[in-house]
């Protein structure tokens, strides 16, 4: 058992979870509380989702050996903070079993394995490079406002990755966190430790609210979160097989959705945090990361009020370097991989622009947009070549 307790594989989990709660979660406090949640029923989500994600990554990860991140559709509760208001909880309820179902089915067919088969290696290491810029380049941003904290954090880092590359993240963030306590950074929170205690609402279906809010939560789930997720996987050599855990995510929902789980789906952002090298050398044991991270998810779902207090100690400049710089590698190498073949350069290129910039079209995000871009340049180029050939 002493394997799995390795300072790195633990301090990757952690930053990963930091992120992706830090980052989000105050987007499903307010998608909550948009469906007219009571604090109790919010402490009821978070639970929910703390231990549907938390199990998944545990379970799925030691399964395939494979670093697998399990995580909330972010875009999915940016939907539902615009949707939610005037629906009744019970109907809201009855969407989100809806949309896992949906899930569900996209799994056990196959539909989804099918198409990732087609997606050119190139065009995934560029959406990924994409989705990843942003938090590369916070870490520069968070020099405006904290310039000694970053500068000595960046420092660690590139001293680190020469002399301790498996200890650099967690040295990096303890310099940071040293810092910040000396200079009074962190913040002062009262914490009442305590457990969530699940409430379970009885859902209701209502063809419209299913229509309106079941298929495009399905929808930006599938689009803006499993596709890049998938893509996260395969950048970094891992060929889990999708469909199962499409599959494993939608009967998540199913199960979870009366408690507050909305809909559940494939990390690519925090789970890319615990595919780099820094992470371990051996990407074979790199798995061990993703199960701690689900040990965090678990205890953030059963002492949600109190874990949340515990992520708001830190000052945001605080996040944002070590995220970035926990990134910086993943990013410079699927840039490399999405620009090693020379035929395929083009459609990278735009599959990454698309990506860094942001844009959304009919809800749904730009991964998704960047990789049908993407595929169309490819397939035309390829094809034309061959005629002219």
């Amino acid at each position: 058992m002493l394997k799995y307790f390795s300072l790195p594989h633990i301090s990757a989990g952690f930053v990963s979870i930091l992120v992706g709660y830090t980052s989000a979660a105050v987007i499903v406090f307010q998608a909550a509380a948009a469906g007219g949640a009571s604090p109790a029923e919010i402490g009821s989500w978070m639970w929910a989702l703390g231990i549907g994600l938390g199990l998944n990554c545990i379970i799925l990860s030691y399964v395939y050996k494979e670093p697998i991140i399990v995580a909330w559709s972010t875009p999915g509760a940016a939907l539902l903070v615009t949707s939610l208001p005037g629906i009744p909880m019970s109907e809201a309820i009855g969407a989100f079993i809806f949309c896992s179902i949906l899930l569900t089915i996209c799994g056990l067919t196959g539909w989804f394995e099918k198409i990732m088969q087609i997606v050119p290696q190139s065009l995934a290491s560029a959406m990924l490079a994409g989705v990843l810029l942003n938090f590369g380049l916070n870490t520069f941003v968070a020099i405006e406002t904290e310039f000694t904290m970053v500068i000595l954090m960046l420092c660690t880092y590139i001293l680190g990755k020469r002399f301790i590359p498996r200890y650099v993240i967690p040295l990096t963030f303890l310099i940071g966190v040293i810092y910040a306590y000396s200079l009074g950074l962190v913040n002062a929170v009262n914490l009442d430790i305590s457990l969530t205690v699940p409430v379970f609402t009885l859902p209701s279906f209502n063809l419209s609210t299913l229509i309106g809010i079941g298929i495009p939560l399905f929808i930006v789930t599938m689009a803006s979160q499993n596709v890049p997720g998938i893509a996260v996987l395969r950048a970094h050599g891992y060929k889990t097989p999708a469909s199962p855990l499409i599959t494993w995510t939608g009967l998540t929902g199913i199960l979870l959705a009366p408690f507050g789980g909305f809909a559940y789906n494939l990390a690519a952002i925090t789970a890319a945090i615990c595919m780099g090298e820094v992470v371990d050398p051996d990407a074979s044991k790199r798995y061990r990361a993703a199960m701690w991270a689900g040990v965090f998810y678990i205890l953030l779902g059963l002492f949600g009020a109190t874990v949340a207090g515990m992520f708001t100690l830190f000052p945001k400049e605080l996040i944002m370097a070590i995220a970035g710089l926990a990134l910086l590698g993943t990013i410079g190498n699927s840039l490399k991989t999405a620009t090693d073949t020379e035929d395929e350069r083009e459609a990278a290129i735009i599959t990454f622009a698309i990506t860094a910039s942001g844009m959304s079209l009919l809800s749904i995000g730009a991964p998704f947009w960047a990789l049908i871009a993407g595929m169309i340049v490819h397939y035309f180029t390829k094809t034309t070549r061959i005629k002219t050939a």
